[in-house]
């Protein structure tokens, strides 16, 4: 799921990946609507920065009372939209991802919340849910090609998954690309 030019600059050298800052996030499974298992993004407020109003998985930049990335993923998760912790189950980690634009290295993780417990979000960075159902995830009709201009290139075409009427790409449209690989590989 990234766009070619991405590729080549991952594959280059780049010495400010040395000195990347780091972020946890977490791809949250659970159940809705009569236990239908969904998948939950959000989509971040507007703000001056590389990554405003884009959908997101919940997470962020780690801190240094965080043990380590999965701890960022679950403490961000519990401040993004108030899953407890404690309720959360973290099945996977799954392969970083270095975002140029921000200068991150994020690393994702994959969890269950077997709650039905409403999400609370936190206002000042989140806009909104995106609570996608696995089976919209799943059908490769979601997948698509769209040009995009962004912070840092102009009219580019990116490939993107179309969930719940929102263009998703990227850094997290990687991330969900190998949580749809995997899954297809056990259902």
């Amino acid at each position: 799921m990234a766009h070619k030019d991405r590729l080549e600059e991952l594959e280059m050298a780049n010495p400010q990946r040395k000195h990347a800052k780091k972020a946890g996030v977490l791809a949250l499974f659970y159940p809705k609507n009569e236990n239908i298992t969904h998948l939950l993004l959000i989509l971040r407020k507007t703000y001056k920065g590389v990554h405003s109003n884009q959908i997101a998985f919940p997470g962020g930049k780690f801190e240094l009372e965080d043990a380590d990335l999965q701890e960022t993923a679950l403490r961000e998760t519990n401040e993004e939209v108030g899953v407890p912790i404690e309720r959360i189950s973290v099945i996977k980690s799954l392969s970083k991802v270095y975002i140029p634009p921000s200068n991150f290295e994020v690393y994702p993780f994959v969890g269950l919340y077997e709650q039905t417990v409403p999400f609370v979000l936190q206002e000042a960075e989140v806009e909104s849910l995106v609570e996608v159902s696995l089976t919209d995830f799943m059908n490769d009709a979601n997948l698509f090609e769209q040009t995009l201009s962004t912070s840092y290139a102009k009219n580019i075409a990116v490939p993107a998954f179309k969930l719940n009427g929102y263009t998703v790409w990227g850094a997290t449209a990687m991330m969900l690309s190998e949580v749809k690989e995997l899954l297809k590989q056990v259902l």
